[in-house]
């Protein structure tokens, strides 16, 4: 069923490309760079998403997943990374390690895991949505558990957008790479193509029942919205617009299910002020788990602290 939607998107696309070509179509998300065909810029600029199959190789990917693993036993230091736990694990004192984290958020600064943002093959492609001059804006590591039957796995349709107080939003990326065989059974992405032409929207805690994970916002109305899962073998990478909405299903097997992802931006992007704004409640969220950390920070301020050049020059610094 997935692969039979995603094909029907390739087919729209191809049957409305040569239409596209012949109109001298103007790219707005994608930027002239050879790395990417005609056809995969067009396919990003229709949908707001594109894979690229195998592009990190399995033995870097090994050695990223042993890096989480020497985290969640605290064998490595964790410095400025966020330890994330899913709501229905938190409370249980039975579980340890790599079963009670689900996320490694903000390695930006972990000398290994950081490697995965320097990766010349993401950084090729990344130039094609961000320009010459690139900064890492938010890093994760997300490891998906098995569901405990609370649902609490899954992850509401958002736009990352909503997270963030830089802009434009066209020249933000976000590069996500399966570390392992990923499937519809443990919780593949889900994308709504298209969307990314729209509007960021309010975003807010779903109403689910048996509750959801710290700062899991999500938007309302799209649930009828044609959906595309994409499954994923290890060391495929999507490239995804921050507009796009996504979300992705529970874990339904015994196993993880882990996953590698940068957001970059240009680095000449600048911030901007959200207060009256719908992400304002995104804002105080972060801020006030800022302040408890004996951190009394502005929400551009911690997305300065937890950004790193990765290629070219950062324009705010006199060369």
């Amino acid at each position: 069923m997935a692969d039979a939607r995603l094909k029907a998107v390739l087919g729209h696309m191809n049957n409305g490309y040569q239409g596209h070509m012949n109109g001298h179509t103007r790219f707005q998300y994608t930027l002239d760079n050879p790395v990417l065909s005609l056809e995969q810029r067009q396919f990003y600029e229709d949908n707001g998403f594109l894979v690229i199959p195998r592009l990190v190789s399995s033995q870097f990917l090994d050695a990223c997943k042993e890096r989480f693993l020497a985290l969640c036993d605290r064998r490595v230091p964790w410095g400025g990374i966020t330890m994330m736990k899913d709501i229905s694990l938190a409370k249980n004192n039975t579980v340890s390690g790599e079963r009670l984290y689900n996320k490694a958020q903000d390695f930006v600064y972990d000398e290994v895991l950081f490697q995965f943002c320097l990766l010349p093959q993401i950084l090729d492609h990344v130039e094609c949505f961000t320009g010459p001059n690139i900064r890492a804006m938010h890093t994760m590591l997300i490891n998906k558990p098995p569901d405990t039957g609370s649902q609490t796995s899954r992850h509401p349709l958002h736009q990352d957008l909503h997270y963030f107080p830089f802009r434009p939003a066209d020249r933000i990326v976000c590069a996500w790479t399966a570390m392992e065989r990923i499937t519809p059974d443990n919780g593949c992405l889900i994308v709504l193509p298209g969307t990314h032409k729209g509007v960021l929207h309010q975003h807010d805690y779903p109403d689910w029942e048996k509750g959801v994970n710290k700062m899991y916002h999500g938007v309302r109305g799209y649930d009828n919205h044609p959906m595309v899962e994409l499954p994923m073998e290890k060391g495929d990478t999507v490239f995804f617009h921050p507009i796009l909405i996504h979300g992705s299903g529970m874990n339904r097997t015994n196993g993880f299910r882990k996953a590698i992802s940068c957001h970059y931006s240009s680095a000449d992007m600048q911030y901007i002020d959200i207060r009256g704004t719908s992400q304002e409640n995104i804002a105080k969220e972060v801020e006030e788990i800022a302040k408890r950390r004996g951190m009394e920070l502005e929400f551009q301020d911690i997305w300065r602290f937890r950004s790193r050049l990765c290629r070219g020059r950062d324009p705010s610094i006199p060369a």
